[in-house]
């Protein structure tokens, strides 16, 4: 079955944006076409999983530019790169929940306003 093979984040500051996910976690990017364009590489490894959610709150109101999936970022501990994000100009979109037999999740919005979720791998979460 098709799998999602490439995300894209849209940001007005291509250059803020860079920085954000560059010290947030290592994200390494590069200069694509004419340079209003970067790839992104974010390590090595599998690609990802997503999964369909009920949507918590209001659907978007139409007037924004994009509605979009949520990518989750799997993470070691979901409480420094929410303080992380923090520090980095985001703010906290949904606070970090547990996901019972899965893990701890957060979701953030990054210092363009796009949401990003972070997940902790723990089996024991409840």
């Amino acid at each position: 079955m098709p799998r999602p093979i490439h995300f894209e984040i849209h940001a007005a500051d291509l250059d803020g944006a860079q920085r954000f996910y560059e010290t947030l976690f290592g994200w390494r990017f590069q200069a694509w076409g004419d340079g209003d364009y970067r790839l992104i590489a974010t390590g090595d490894g599998p690609g990802i999983d997503g999964g369909l959610v009920r949507r918590r709150g209001p659907p978007p109101a139409g007037a924004e530019p994009l509605a979009s999936w949520v990518c989750t970022v799997g993470v070691d501990d979901v409480d420094s790169y929410v303080g992380r994000a923090l520090a980095e100009g985001g703010s906290v979109a949904v606070p970090k929940m547990a996901v019972p037999g899965v893990g701890w999740l957060a979701y953030v919005k990054d210092n363009e306003g796009n949401i990003l979720g972070m997940m902790q791998e723990d089996k024991e979460a409840a």
